[in-house]
């Protein structure tokens, strides 16, 4: 077996094609197919169901098996690559990491120290729901995501939190709102919002909100976007609710006045999780290294605005990760 068919393998998976896959792969198609043929041969199992033409029509039973090691065994050479380039002081690669939109404002802070320590490096975001990073972290297309914790259906992952987000109103920063330094739930359903789609898990936690609260709302606009619904409510007479962070990160628009949410008080706390695994990927452990960083400081939760006292050292987040394993500086080596 060659590292090369196992790549022909998840080209083809990927591209849904085998002659899509041999493009990618700077290969003939022919080539390809006796490359997976004799991987078929060396295994004893049949890979793909088979079909007329380059057309994609499936993997077997055992194919699907086959499929998850050969990205497991392509994800351990990338990163036996990049370790040996961090040794080197020359990390380079991309550190692939899914998200949530309304973590987009945090993410400049936490990756400005990726750059700091390995400018080589190239970070490729993805803003994506839990099922598409649950997805990318199994299949390791994805080396990290940082999403919330309490809801978080990722399965079991190592996590490590990194902060915590509130919620305010955003309303016109008009005579009606002039003496309000904050506003309740129940006030805030009487007023005309303009609101995150459904299917968004930051409006179903919204909606569980004003539910507490004892009230429904309906909103005049929908979006999947929170920078569309501030600039509705700095353009119209609609309010939404935010993030508090965006208060300050990335700032609020001229003529609009963030109120914090209060009766009830919620928060949702956001980890950076990645995959288990025995080895710590390099870029994925990068991330982790920093995570740890900013939770001995509380520089993050500081410049959010957070009243969390800050923590003397990275026990304590630790503590709530579910079979987290320890990182290193930067590093972790398969005999650490």
């Amino acid at each position: 077996m060659f590292l090369r068919q196992f790549k022909y393998l998840v080209a083809v998976v990927e591209e849904e094609h085998f002659g899509r896959a041999a493009s990618r792969c700077n290969v003939t198609q022919p080539s390809l197919s006796s490359g997976i043929k004799q991987l078929e041969l060396e295994l004893g199992v049949p890979i793909f169901l088979r079909g007329r033409g380059q057309r994609f029509h499936g993997l077997t039973a055992e194919g699907e098996h086959v499929a998850k090691w050969a990205r497991l065994i392509i994800s351990h050479c990338d990163a036996m690559r990049d370790e040996i380039k961090a040794m080197q002081k020359d990390l380079h690669g991309s550190l692939r990491m899914g998200a949530m939109p309304s973590m987009s404002p945090i993410l400049p802070v936490l990756l400005q120290k990726v750059r700091e320590a390995h400018p080589g490096v190239l970070v490729d975001v993805h803003f994506i729901g839990n099922e598409a990073m649950k997805l990318g972290l199994d299949n390791f297309t994805l080396d990290c995501a940082v999403t919330y914790l309490e809801q978080a259906d990722l399965g079991r992952r190592n996590f490590m939190p990194i902060y915590t987000e509130r919620l305010s109103l955003l309303v016109p920063d008009t005579g009606e709102f002039e003496d309000k330094t904050e506003i309740t739930w129940k006030d805030a359903a009487a007023l005309p919002l303009a609101m995150l789609r459904p299917s968004m898990h930051e409006r179903r936690f919204v909606d569980d909100a004003f539910k507490q609260a004892g009230c429904a709302v309906v909103p005049k606009i929908e979006s999947e976007s929170i920078l569309h619904l501030m600039f509705q409510v700095q353009f119209t007479e609609l309010c939404t609710v935010i993030p508090s962070h965006f208060t300050r990160m990335p700032g609020l628009h001229p003529g609009t006045k963030a109120l914090p949410l209060v009766e009830p008080e919620v928060s949702q706390e956001v980890g950076l999780f990645w995959a288990e695994s025995e080895i710590v990927m390099p870029l994925a452990n990068l991330m982790v290294a920093i995570a740890k960083q900013f939770n001995k400081s509380g520089d993050l939760r500081r410049l959010l605005g957070d009243e969390v006292a800050p923590r003397n050292n990275s026990s304590a987040a630790e503590a709530s990760c579910l079979d987290a394993r320890p990182a290193g500086d930067l590093l972790v080596s398969p005999t650490s």
